[in-house]
């Protein structure tokens, strides 16, 4: 709902804060005093075109903020956090509009966004019914969504039925259209498939084996190398025999005898002795492996030839399939789930044909369903509308409910119209279509309060009537007033009129006056509640234009009374 709007600079308001509460919140003042500014200023921040002619004279841009409650709106949150604004931990965003003689900006949730944002916003939070106004239900589609709601929680558990079955059948659709369509192309990746397989089989690599041949081929193709290496590697260690004379190993046991002979007077070299006693240990065993490797190492060419030749198949499969054969390894067994998937394409369109029939007989039963629950819920919506529209001074004016046929698609088989007989013998005419503003306002009264009362939990938008009093008085704008008031038990309601029988039933009552200022004799307008005294004084002004006249005041608190008593 909205909590306030702040208004500065806007055609005649200089600055204004404009409360709103919850229920039925009342806009009055004298004509010319700027009620439809406050109207200019809420359909900038739902996202409405701006004009820089509306700028106050003098100023050099207008600004509008307004604060929204989201606590009963997830998926509005859900858009502001899309579009990356910030919602308060309240559950309040504020929007921001200015409007300049270059452009104007608008901002939500503290963010700059496309002025269409805002009127996206606002379509699930705000709906106002006015002469120059969008209709709510202004499409067939919001006419068949609206309907819906009022047949019922048992017509909405069919209908969401159907949507399921119309959608898994769609999903379904479109896979076996992919399936089909792409048969040639799934033949030859198939194909592929199965060559390359083919070519990993014939050649059985193992984990590893190209770095265990590639190694391979380096030691084999430098053998004799090799060998001189570890040879004079071992014979710098022990010589001829361990006992050579210059070698490490005769080295290390001189050093260790020399420390044997005194290591009782000093355990320090005892240490260091059995020390040196290790490291002989370690390189006489470093001397073993040298002489094993000198003796197994032996020039192989056939064995060279052969690791080259297998080196050479390898590299095939890693420059088709992958850099290392543990990557070609993983590639095959990827294709292999792959060519399974493929080649049971046949096997689950027809399986997926198969579902779709039983589906397509699941949803002409549920259509019908549907379609059934439509029509009947139509004749009482229709009903109910026209009791209410000969309360609101239109006796003789029906609602008709029209459910056609219509190409079966998410929502169903039919196609739902909202007509209006302005009265008796006048043709049925869309709505919107061949009726006056306050008219077209009072119909929309009509339906909102019985879409409001049909007994649904369903999350309201805000209500915003201009002109729903034109063209009543008397009895016909006291029952206007109390459908208001029974509409805001169910939502945020905001009426402008100028009829105090209207006024009376308001839960908050906002007036907007005006005054003159400056040398130039510039005109301003303010916003304020008034309550007790105060409103009886406005009531008795809208009444007689006299708001110190007995006899209206008097009036004005019997009309108090009689809302009180009449809600």
């Amino acid at each position: 709902m909205l909590e306030e709007i702040a208004i500065e600079d806007l055609g005649v308001i200089r600055s204004a804060r404009v409360p709103l509460s919850a229920g039925l919140t009342v806009i009055t003042g004298e004509t010319g005093a700027g009620k439809t500014m406050v109207l200019t200023g809420l359909g900038l921040l739902m996202g409405g075109k701006a004009d820089p002619g509306s700028i106050r004279p003098g100023a050099s841009r207008a600004v509008v903020e307004g604060r929204l409650d989201l606590a009963r709106h997830p998926e509005v949150v859900g858009r502001v956090d899309d579009a990356g604004g910030s919602v308060d931990d309240d559950g309040t965003v504020v929007v921001l509009r200015t409007v300049a003689s270059g452009r104007s900006r608008a901002h939500l949730g503290g963010r700059g966004v496309p002025q269409g944002v805002l009127a996206e916003v606002a379509d699930e939070l705000v709906t106002v019914h006015g002469q120059s106004d969008q209709l709510r239900l202004r499409t067939p589609a919001k006419q068949r969504e609206a309907l819906d709601r009022f047949a019922g929680t048992e017509h909405a558990e069919v209908l969401a039925a159907y949507r399921a079955a119309w959608s898994e059948r769609a999903g379904l659709q479109a896979e076996i259209d992919d399936l089909t369509s792409r048969a040639a192309e799934r033949a030859r990746e198939a194909e592929l498939l199965r060559l390359g397989l083919a070519e990993v089989e014939r050649v059985d690599p193992q984990p590893g084996e190209d770095a265990e041949l590639t190694a391979l081929t380096a030691r084999l193709g430098n053998a004799e190398a090799l060998r001189q290496a570890a040879q004079q590697a071992h014979d710098a260690v022990v010589g001829l025999d361990m006992e050579t004379e210059g070698s490490a190993v005769h080295a290390l046991e001189q050093a260790k005898r020399s420390l044997d002979a005194v290591a009782e007077s000093d355990p320090a070299l005892a240490e260091q002795a059995g020390r040196l006693a290790e490291a002989a240990y370690v390189i006489t065993d470093v001397a073993t492996e040298l002489s094993g490797y000198v003796a197994d190492l032996q020039a192989d060419p056939a064995a060279l030839e052969t690791a080259h030749q297998r080196l050479a198949e390898l590299g095939a499969l890693t420059r088709s399939y992958g850099e290392t054969i543990d990557d070609v390894l993983q590639w095959a067994s990827d294709a292999g789930l792959r060519l399974l998937d493929l080649d049971d394409g046949d096997e689950r369109v027809t399986a997926m044909r198969d579902r779709v029939t039983e589906l397509d007989a699941r949803l002409v039963d549920l259509a019908a369903r549907v379609t059934a629950g439509r029509r009947t819920a139509s004749d009482r919506l229709a009903e109910v509308v026209t009791t209410e529209l000969a309360g609101l001074a239109m006796s003789g004016a029906r609602l008709q409910v029209d459910v056609g046929e219509a190409d079966p698609g998410p929502s169903g088989a039919d196609q739902v119209v909202f007509l209006l007989e302005p009265h008796p013998g006048a043709p049925a005419r869309p709505l919107g279509k061949g009726a006056s503003g306050g008219e077209l306002s009072r119909v929309m009264l009509a339906v909102e309060v019985a879409l409001a009362t049909a007994g649904e939990d369903t999350v309201l938008p805000t209500f915003v009537f201009d002109e729903v009093d034109a063209g009543v008085g008397g009895r016909a704008a006291v029952e206007v007033g109390r459908r208001l008031a029974r509409l805001a038990r169910s939502t945020q309601v905001v009426v402008v009129t100028h009829l105090a029988q209207v006024a009376a039933f308001a839960d908050t009552h906002l007036v907007v006056t005006k005054a003159t200022e400056g040398d130039d004799v510039t005109t301003v307008t303010g916003v304020h509640e008034v309550a007790e005294d105060e409103r009886v004084r406005e009531l008795a002004r809208m009444l007689s234009g006299q708001d110190d006249s007995a006899t209206a005041r008097q009036h004005a608190l019997e009309l108090l009374e009689s809302s009180a008593v009449g809600r």
